[in-house]
Parts: C-alpha cells; sequence; structure tokens
C-alpha cells in the first residue's frame, strides 16, 4: 500500500502541473494593479531587510523590477510565473509578468521573489521599449550572490542590469532568470 501512495503522490503532481502549463499564463495572471502593488512593497522590503546595503542600493537605480512570489514547479518539465511591477523614483510605472519553461532533472516547487535592478537609464530605455523581454537574449542579467555579513553597493557591483533571488531563507544561490521573458501587463489600478 505504502509503494502504490509513493508512485500516486508524484504522478498528481505532474499532472497538476501539466495542466497548469498547458493552461498558460492567463490563468496564472488576474491580479489587480493594487495586489501586485502590495506585494511588491512586500517583496522590497524584504530586500532591504535581507541584504545589507540593499535600501542604498535601490535608491541609486534607475528602475527596479519587483516580482513578489513567482511560483516554480517541475518534475522533468517544470514551469515558474508571477506578476510584479516597474518602478522608477518609487513609483509604479508599469506591471509585468515573468514566465519561463524548462525540461531536465528537477523535483519540487519553491516560491520567490525577483528583484530587478536597472543601473544605466540605456539598459532601463531599452527593456521599457520592448514588447517582450527575455533575459539573456534582449538583456544580460547579473544575478548577485550575496553571502552572509556582506554588503551590495555601487561600487562592487558594474553591471547595467542586475538581478537578485530572494527566497523564503535569503538569497538563492544556483538560480538563473536565463530564458525567463518578461512582458508588458494592461493593468488599471
Amino acid at each position: 500500500m505504502k509503494d502504490k501512495h509513493r508512485r500516486t503522490k508524484p504522478r498528481a503532481f505532474a499532472a497538476a502541473l501539466a495542466l497548469l502549463l498547458a493552461a498558460g499564463p492567463g490563468v496564472l495572471s488576474g491580479a489587480s494593479a493594487r495586489k501586485i502593488d502590495a506585494k511588491v512593497d512586500a517583496a522590497l522590503a524584504r530586500f532591504v531587510k535581507e541584504v545589507k546595503g540593499g535600501q542604498e542600493f535601490l535608491q541609486a537605480a534607475k528602475g527596479v523590477l519587483a516580482f513578489s512570489g513567482v511560483i516554480k514547479a517541475g518534475l522533468g518539465i517544470g514551469g515558474e510565473h508571477g506578476e510584479g511591477a516597474l518602478r522608477i523614483g518609487g513609483r509604479t510605472v508599469d506591471y509585468y509578468s515573468i514566465t519561463s519553461a524548462s525540461i531536465g532533472f528537477q523535483i519540487g516547487a519553491q516560491k520567490k521573489d525577483i528583484i530587478i535592478v536597472f543601473m544605466e537609464d540605456q539598459a532601463l530605455g531599452k527593456f521599457r521599449g520592448s514588447k517582450g523581454w527575455k533575459a539573456g537574449v534582449d538583456g544580460s542579467v547579473a544575478l548577485i550572490d550575496i553571502g552572509a555579513g556582506k554588503t551590495i553597493d555601487t561600487t562592487n557591483v558594474k553591471a547595467p542590469i542586475v538581478g537578485f533571488i530572494v527566497g523564503q531563507k535569503g538569497l538563492m544561490v544556483n538560480l538563473t532568470l536565463e530564458g525567463s521573458k518578461i512582458t508588458r501587463l494592461d493593468k488599471s489600478k
């Protein structure tokens, strides 16, 4: 009986994931602009709390794109989806979704925040001018891994676009944004 349960659980997870991926991002989206803004506020607050020098780093940015509670799940085939907001001068200017898919050895699910910081006007302008932006293709994102006790600041990070992946227990390592598609959403307040 125990063996049957062990086999059923992964199959149920795979079936649920397949349905989620087949349904597409349209089913996953739907949060109101107000709800997205509240989640982005929470993600940025966690970032500032967990990353030494985070507040000053964000203040030096030309723009900050934050996604809160991005869900990534996989069992052989994986997918990721979340919604967020682009802020310039601390004010939301646009809403976006982030989506990716992958095939390969993977199992499990995780929830994370993704913070993408535009340090140069040119990089921000190119991002905002695109209809659909793909990390690694339309712009390179330098993912930063900050160890315990280290500080982030503009003197030790020189990339035009900097990314942080923050999980429930701080910054997560060995993750990538390569291939993630970021698309502008039509949201009204």
